[in-house]
């Protein structure tokens, strides 16, 4: 059953005595609008109406939350700053008796925002006010960038991949259980008590390739075994997910060398499994030296207000401009905006997101993204002239050839142009420009060919340049996530990751909001009213009315 915050002051209210909270600070500002911040209302679906106890208010959960994430603490240590801290009691407003509640209340309570559908409440509140105050625009400019997170799961080795995969699968096929255990072979006894009983890491010498080449035999072995057991339960979904899990970890680990003999290939695949405690971590690069184990993290903020609109995981591997697209979307839908520019780096810059921008979506978006600057700009392609109308080009010293169809690796049409080896050999660029040791140039377009180069035009321009300065923005905004522990994953899958992400992004805008409030000297308390207005009772119109 829904519980209520207690409209009634206790004699040891924290804000009705003496205290060395400063008002400037972010625990004396969520004091002043604490009242506002959230309301029990807006959660009482999550609750029975009329059975079982009442429940910790979600209005108070919510701000805890909030608190939490600013000062990046577990959710034991978030109790007791809630009994203990003078900061946080007069941030949520409880008196300095406040007894506390048991921590495991907080993950029941994360629990049950995600099982309606509510992780977005806090973050789409304050973009709600945002939009009330006047902050963000109608159409905003938006700022786009990713940084690197590391993953819950530890990262294990093939070995270890192996045998807790196989230690999984057997506890998917029912294992563990007494009753399942009734008239085992011999060979099934044997997986059963060596992966799923005594879970240890072989006991051989390591440092020895021989030992560990038979090790690793004898686990692939093992794994197939487990496999074939699976089989008999396809209809089950968790085995059918743990099953798969398994065979991409042969997959993509295990080789056979020339010899027969199995073994740990070299090199990684984008998307290989590094732990199987939470399968979605991957390798990721943010650059050749900068290598990580986990996720990006996508931020985008508003130009104008500085206030995040987007905050979500990407995969670790692949390119960041992928998710340009789908981040534009969520911006409009749940921020109700139009996005009218885009600024990113140059990942986001590719000939599919130019022309997707373009025409592909409801509303052209204008795509601010630098294009990679050529080594040696006088022979580069985008020195060459080329007509798509004639089907010519011509090239730095004045060489004009015909074109001819051809496709591109994806198979898109494209075009290509062929320079005669006598005509490049006589140039004086020939040694810089061409690489063949027999034929001349030859110069391919792009599917997206028209897009890129207005791109690198434009990226000349003085208006290019000064525009492009506003990206910086986002990053300052990222490193303001990780002084609030946005880098290190707190829980594991992505429904919990996400919650994670949404949260810290909405106590990161609520900062913001004080602080465009404070400069602007605007009552936040009349624009935290404005979103609520629509659909509530009179009773709790008038309530809110009344605190403001």
């Amino acid at each position: 059953m829904l519980g209520r915050r207690r409209a009634q002051r206790s004699f040891f209210d924290g804000l009705g005595l003496p205290h060395r909270v400063s008002p400037d600070s972010f625990y004396g500002r969520m004091a002043t609008v604490m009242d506002l911040l959230f309301c029990d209302d807006d959660l009482k679906h999550m609750y029975c109406p009329d059975n079982g106890r009442p429940s910790l208010s979600p209005a108070l959960m919510c701000g805890v939350l909030l608190l939490q994430f600013y000062d990046d603490v577990s959710d034991a240590e978030a109790v007791e700053r809630t009994m203990y801290d003078i900061r946080w009691k007069v941030a949520l407003n409880l008196p300095l008796d406040y007894p506390g509640f048991d921590p495991s209340s907080l993950s029941v309570f994360r629990r049950r925002l995600l099982a309606y559908g509510e992780e977005r409440y806090a973050f789409d509140r304050f973009v709600a006010v945002g939009r009330a105050a006047g902050f963000i625009p109608e159409t905003v400019t938006m700022l786009i960038d990713t940084t690197r997170v590391k993953g819950a799961g530890a990262v294990q080795d093939t070995y270890t991949l192996l045998r807790k995969g196989m230690r999984k699968l057997l506890k998917a096929l029912g294992y563990h259980l007494p009753g399942k255990r009734q008239g085992l072979s011999a060979q099934v006894q044997h997986l059963v008590a060596t992966y799923l009983d005594h879970d240890r890491k072989a006991q051989i010498d390591w440092t020895d390739p021989k030992q560990r080449a038979a090790q690793l035999k004898v686990l692939v072995h093992d794994a197939e075994a487990v496999l074939d057991l699976a089989t008999e339960q396809t209809d089950d979904d968790e085995v059918r997910a743990t099953g798969w899990l398994l065979t991409k970890i042969l997959g993509d680990d295990i080789v056979t060398d020339e010899q027969g003999d199995l073994q740990v290939g070299k090199g990684t695949a984008p998307d290989r499994i590094i732990s199987v405690t939470d399968p979605e971590m991957h390798h990721g690069r943010k650059s050749s030296a900068q290598r990580f184990d986990g996720f990006k993290v996508s931020v985008a903020t508003d130009a104008t207000s500085g206030m995040i609109l987007d905050i979500t995981d990407i995969p670790a591997a692949g390119s960041d401009g992928k998710e340009l697209l789908p981040t534009i979307a969520r911006v409009e839908q749940h921020a109700e905006v139009v996005v009218e520019r885009v600024i990113g780096d140059g990942a986001y810059g590719s000939g599919e997101n130019r022309a997707a921008c373009a025409t592909a979506l409801s509303h052209p978006v204008d795509l601010l993204a630098p294009l990679r600057q050529p080594s040696d700009p006088e022979v580069d392609k985008s020195a060459f002239e080329i007509d798509e109308e004639a089907q010519t080009a011509t090239c730095p010293q004045g060489q004009t050839v015909a074109g001819r169809p051809g496709h591109d690796q994806d198979g898109r049409p494209i075009a290509i142009f062929s320079f005669a080896r006598d005509i490049c050999a006589a140039c004086p660029l020939f040694t810089r420009c061409v690489h063949s040791a027999s034929a001349g140039r030859t110069v391919r377009t792009h599917h997206y060919e028209r897009y890129l180069r207005a791109a690198r035009e434009r990226q000349k321009t003085d208006e290019f340049r000064a525009a492009y300065r506003a990206r910086s923005a986002v990053e300052r905004k990222q490193a303001e996530l990780v002084s609030h522990g946005i880098r290190d994953t707190r829980y594991l899958g992505e429904p919990k990751r996400h919650l994670q992400r949404l949260w810290t992004g909405a106590m990161v805008n609520l900062k913001r909001l004080f602080t465009l409030a404070e400069a602007r000297s605007l009552d936040l308390k009349a624009a935290m009213l404005q979103p609520r207005l629509a659909g509530v009772t009179p009773a709790y119109r008038a309530q809110l009315a009344q605190a403001v």
